[in-house]
């Protein structure tokens, strides 16, 4: 009798330890998987690691107001390491473990090898970084019926009229262009040689160099040599800080501009005094402004203990990209792609993001939520990014709504 009594009694806890497990197993929420996908070792490190911080912040805020549609979203965080093949494979990785959407992509190359694997997935992929004009109009009708990728950050189309524009407000006529061998450098180079003829600016000379390489001298040379009153730059890792080294070392004393990547760490801190005075597009530069602005900015510092963000814009953007792609996901009450993609395209609530005020940022047939009106000239003085104007200044509290 003991012994059945023991092994009734071994059986009842056995049962009990079952049900207990199933019952916790049962408690675990299910949770909104989202995808990110940016280089977080290597050159691009600073623009991938503040993104991701920007876009771990806004979930940390969605998910302490109980998340969406009643589920905490779960970040399922890929480091693309800025390599073509790898973004491809995280694409396929992500797409195919069913994520919900999307949000990265830092370097062009990458992009390009990542879209196809979102469109056709109809899976909705948020570029919070990324400028390569193309990567949005790709798939935009008529080349496919429905088009799945999205950005929330310029074009690097914008970033060269605005370039040129600067230019011409200083009254020169002659440049030079300076681009790197990526898929980057080509749409900066090609975008360029079209803005400045649109600005009324002669293009005298265009020089090319590989990541990696740390002496630009010769290419820096051949546009002095060819009258070159500015130049241009197009290029998002440390071979920027040599080309202004090198480019001070030949006593070359004229206007050095560039995309919004001169705004990062690594070239103020790599650049040092030679970088003083370059400038760049951007929608956000790291100084107090509107309640939106200053909340993000002191979020950030709380949550990361960073007073100098590594690369501002990236985090930005990356916090707003997750922040509008809730609320389509919240407003589509599903997670179904096709629907959230139709909910980005028709966001009925108004968001006070970091950068702006997006007011139906996306529609059926706009997937870029930056217009040129959104961008200031942001210059490097003394060792951080300043405003190049005092216009831009005043600008930059203010609300810059969509141009329509």
């Amino acid at each position: 009798m003991i012994i059945k009594s023991f092994r009734i009694t071994a059986l009842m806890l056995a049962l009990g330890l079952t049900v207990a497990n199933v019952q916790s197993q049962a408690a675990v929420p299910e949770t909104i998987k989202i995808g990110v996908s940016g280089p977080f070792t290597g050159g691009s490190k600073p623009m991938g690691e503040s993104m991701r911080n920007g876009i771990r912040l806004a979930v940390e805020e969605i998910n302490s107001i109980g998340g969406v549609n009643g589920k905490l979203i779960e970040l399922i965080e890929r480091d693309d390491e800025a390599k073509v093949d790898v973004g491809a494979r995280v694409a396929k990785e992500l797409t195919e473990n069913k994520v919900v959407a999307t949000i990265g992509i830092v370097n062009t190359g990458v992009g390009l090898a990542s879209i196809g694997a979102y469109q056709k997935a109809r899976i909705p992929l948020v570029i919070a970084v990324s400028t390569g004009t193309s990567l949005t109009k790709t798939f935009a009708p008529p080349a496919a019926p429905q088009n799945f990728i999205f950005r929330v950050a310029p074009t690097l189309d914008l970033e060269a009229t605005v370039l040129m524009s600067d230019i011409a407000r200083g009254q020169l006529t002659q440049v030079a262009i300076l681009a790197d061998s990526t898929a980057y450098g080509d749409a900066g180079l090609a975008a360029s040689i079209q803005k400045a003829k649109s600005a009324g600016i002669s293009l005298v000379d265009a020089g090319r160099f590989n990541l990696g390489d740390t002496d630009m001298t010769a290419q820096l040379r051949s546009a002095r040599d060819a009258g070159a009153q500015a130049i241009v730059v197009w290029g998002i890792g440390p071979e920027l800080a040599a080309i202004a080294k090198n480019k001070a070392a030949l006593k070359w004393r004229v206007p050095m501009l560039g995309s919004w990547a001169f705004s990062m760490r690594t070239f103020i801190d790599g650049a040092g005094s030679s970088g003083e005075g370059a400038i760049m597009p951007q929608t956000f530069i790291q100084e107090m402004g509107s309640a939106a602005k200053n909340s993000f900015l002191l979020a950030y510092n709380r949550s990361f203990k960073q007073s100098e963000i590594p690369s501002p814009m990236s985090a930005a953007q990356g916090y707003d990209g997750m922040h509008l792609l809730y609320k389509a996901i919240r407003q589509a009450r599903t997670t179904d792609g096709v629907k959230i993609k139709e909910a980005l395209e028709n966001l009925k609530i108004r968001y006070q993001g970091a950068i702006t005020s997006y007011n139906k940022p996306f529609s059926a047939t706009d997937h870029d939520a930056i217009t040129t009106n959104m961008l200031v000239m942001g210059k490097i003085k003394e060792g951080r990014v300043d405003y190049a104007y005092v216009d831009d200044e005043r600008r930059g509290s203010l609300l810059r709504l969509k141009a329509k």
